[in-house]
């Protein structure tokens, strides 16, 4: 389902021409991962150019977006491998919402959304969740976070 408004980005097809299930695995090589293609860095600063916003679903894809994007906020194609850490005071120039789960407290991911949210705000939530019974850690409950 699309919901009015929203932008839907298709995946680029995947080759897989030269896979055989009688190749030895190992003899595979591993190419630099297209981690922001620039199609999809085309489609997302369209969409923001045109007052939509920038929702990653999940951790990955917020440190993915932030490390494509630059400092005025555009998101550019990248590859390879992020190292990118955010914690409290990180200016977010890519992303507008996320949607996450409860992750565990003292952990890089509760930095995060911390830097999102606010340090009280999410210790708040945390707290919530907490007295309600929500499921933390990867199969946990999804929160949508909106600064």
């Amino acid at each position: 389902m699309t919901l009015p408004g929203a932008v839907r980005v298709d995946p680029d097809a995947v080759d897989t021409s030269g896979l055989s299930p009688d190749r030895d695995v190992v003899a595979y090589d591993s190419d630099p991962e297209e981690l922001v293609s620039a199609r999809v860095a085309a489609t997302l600063n369209q969409a923001r150019a045109s007052g939509h916003r920038c929702v990653a679903v999940g951790t990955t894809a917020l440190r993915t977006l932030e490390s494509a994007a630059t400092p005025a906020g555009t998101i550019e194609p990248v590859t390879g491998p992020t190292d990118i850490f955010i914690q409290p005071g990180y200016k977010f120039r890519a992303i507008d919402a996320l949607v996450t789960n409860f992750h565990l407290p003292k952990s890089s991911l509760f930095m995060l959304v911390s830097a999102l949210m606010g340090t009280d705000v999410m210790q708040a939530a945390y707290a919530h969740a907490i007295a309600q019974g929500y499921r933390f850690y990867s199969y946990g409950d999804a929160c949508l976070l909106l600064p």
